[in-house]
């Protein structure tokens, strides 16, 4: 087998976390206020529900999802269904890439153009999208040490400042808009895509599905925890604060006398966040040898890493355009490969079995 259970556990306790303290609590807070937990708790309900889903999947049955949709479906139809992942995979790229050019531009290297900075990525990126699930698996055990480490120093340097009346009244926002809010943020939430990839590809053992749903909540509840924390010390103006986990440190009595301390362990914090977003294009090329049936993984890691590029040169100075269109319409494509296709994948089980 190719990746482990275990390293898929690192996977969701890690990735799903280091992906969403960037812009996501910003954006949540704007569109819930106060109640942001909320939305979030929707979104991550739903998420560790189609988690288990998956892993409960894969205790029944050792076929991969491609497999399962060609012995009920036929193999043009995998491939198709496999060209539109491959598809999702780059989509779900686009806004973290800006999130990124930004947030590198904005905290480490302000007197550097931001594009510039961030080219180097993707030579790392042709080389990493050309590797396998055990590539992927060994990454995640490195990263998880480094996650666990920088975001223990984050909490510990700013729980002191947060003012946790901040969150209070519960509910003060409608309930439309904290249902709006989890809507217009599930594009962040792909997680149950990557489980759904990794299919046949682990030896399932028994307890895993508890193990693998208990990390993804486990993850969830870091990220409610740094929105808690987040909005506590902001209040009403944590809509305006960009790159959250670079904000929450800020006040921390020793970062006057020794300078900016944080920004050692926000750099290092940095790995798990590009390791996050390479696994999307890794994916990515994933789904396009499966659609393809071409197995020159370099030439379509060019193909796939020279599309990225070209969209983040040309709409560099577009990011609010693009934030906005994720923003509105991408739960459209959240409901249709999160939601529905992994539940679906149940019935090509029992086709299958």
């Amino acid at each position: 087998m190719k990746i482990s259970s275990r390293q898929i556990c690192f996977i969701m306790i890690a990735y799903t976390a280091a992906t969403k303290l960037l812009m996501y609590p910003t954006l949540l807070s704007m569109a819930s206020g106060n109640d942001l937990l909320f939305s979030a708790l929707i979104d991550f309900v739903i998420g560790t529900a189609v988690i288990w889903s998956i892993s409960f999947l894969c205790s029944r049955t050792d076929k991969t999802f491609f497999e399962l949709i060609k012995g009920t479906l036929g193999e043009v139809t995998a491939r198709i269904v496999f060209g539109f992942f491959a598809a999702f995979f780059l989509l779900s790229t686009l806004l973290p890439i800006f999130e990124q050019v930004g947030y590198i531009h904005n905290i480490f290297y302000d007197t550097v153009p931001s594009l510039g900075v961030f080219l180097p990525f993707f030579v790392f990126t042709v080389y990493a999208a050309t590797k396998k699930f055990t590539n992927i698996g060994r990454c995640a055990d490195i990263c998880l040490p480094i996650f666990a480490a920088s975001i223990s120093f984050i909490f510990i340097t700013a729980f002191s400042d947060v003012r946790w009346d901040n969150l209070m009244p519960v509910l003060k926002t409608p309930v439309f808009d904290i249902f709006r809010g989890a809507a217009n943020t599930a594009y962040a939430f792909v997680e149950p895509c990557w489980l759904l990839m990794f299919m046949g590809h682990f030896k399932y053992k028994k307890g895993d599905v508890t193990k693998i749903t208990l990390s993804y909540a486990l993850g969830a509840a870091t990220v409610l925890l740094f929105l808690a924390m987040f909005y506590g010390i902001y209040g009403a103006v944590a809509p305006s604060r960009t790159y959250a986990i670079a904000r929450t440190s800020l006040f921390f009595p020793a970062i006057e006398v020794i300078g900016r301390m944080d920004l050692i362990v926000l750099f290092v914090f940095e790995i798990v966040m590009l390791f996050a977003l390479v696994l999307n294009i890794q994916l990515a090329v994933y789904t396009l040898v499966k659609c393809t049936g071409y197995e020159n993984r370099m030439l379509l890691s060019f193909l796939v890493n020279g599309a990225l590029l070209a969209i983040t040169i040309f709409c560099n100075s577009f990011y609010n355009n693009i934030n906005e269109l994720f923003y509105n319409w991408m739960w459209i494509m959240y409901i249709v490969f999160v939601v529905a296709l992994p539940v679906i994948a149940w019935l090509f089980k029992r086709r299958t079995a």
